[in-house]
């Protein structure tokens, strides 16, 4: 063979090896960008296991029992659809327990995120990330489960109680609307829960998850009477709490965002928030 055709059979072999290696590249290429990250690969805290944090204790409907870990109550049962959303199994997600206020602060967190009634606001941006919201709170009406008016069915039925409401809340707003200038204002929800054990007044109008807390955890023999109609008033939106500028936040949002798109928010409202109806909107 001469050299010049075998310097020609040299260039022909390198220039298919080269176009083999370039194909091979690109289908490697290809199949690691459509692929979905693994969940080994998420900047949680500790690799492989999403860490969530609730209350100490945490109260019905959100958590019942005060064991997350059951999948029971509206939040024990978010926190798990939200995991596997991003690709975690039951067994990879890990409880801790923090202080409400805490958590809000700047610094370090112990969570990867935060399931507890947490309003979205301005002031807490500045501190933490916030996922997309998961609920928007309706106001509700609350007595002591003995009082003549616990058995009200409209708000015509209230019309001659005592109504209570914190001021500065986005429950006063509300509260004048739908019962006049009679409503009687307290410094916070503490103060009038209190006056409603003594008889000050009659009932309390609160957001639906403060009414909760109130009738399970402050008020003895509390009831809640019922749910307002909000018309025009907007509620609080409650979200998922998050370490400032954490690498999570979009990938919760986005889970959150496919479990309301799909049903499932809807129905751990009516199943846990609900109670099957049994709260009736007061007209």
């Amino acid at each position: 063979m001469s050299k010049k055709v075998l310097s020609l059979v040299c260039v022909v072999l390198l220039v298919v090896s080269t176009v083999g290696l370039a194909a091979c590249g690109k289908s490697n290429d290809t199949t690691n960008t459509d692929a979905t990250p693994a969940t080994s690969v998420l900047p949680t805290l500790t690799p492989g296991k999403l860490t969530v944090a609730t209350g100490q204790p945490a109260y019905s409907p959100w958590v019942e029992n005060n064991k997350p870990e059951s999948k029971e109550g509206f939040e024990a049962a978010l926190a798990y659809a939200i995991a596997e959303k991003m690709g975690f199994q039951d067994s990879d997600v890990v409880w801790v327990r923090t202080d409400f206020e805490a958590a809000i602060a700047p610094g370090p967190k112990t969570f990867d995120f935060n399931l507890q009634q947490y309003s979205v606001t301005p002031e807490r941006q500045k501190a933490v990330d916030f996922s997309t919201p998961y609920y928007t709170t309706t106001q509700a009406i609350i007595s002591k489960a003995d009082s003549k008016f616990a058995s009200a069915k409209s708000l015509a039925d209230l019309k001659a109680a005592k109504v209570g409401v914190a001021s500065g809340s986005t429950s006063l707003t509300l509260a004048r609307k739908l019962f006049g200038a009679k409503v009687a204002t307290f410094n916070d929800n503490d103060t009038a829960i209190q006056a409603l054990s003594v008889g000050q007044i009659d009932c309390v109008v609160a957001d639906m998850p403060t009414a909760w807390y109130m009738t399970s955890a402050q008020l003895d023999n509390g009831k809640i009477i019922g749910e307002l109609p909000s018309g025009d008033t907007a509620g609080d939106q409650l979200a998922a709490l998050l370490p400032k500028g954490s690498k999570l936040t979009t990938p919760v949002s986005n889970a959150i965002d496919d479990l309301k798109k799909d049903g499932t928010i809807d129905k751990l409202e009516e199943q846990w928030l609900r109670s099957g109806g049994s709260i009736p909107v007061l007209q």
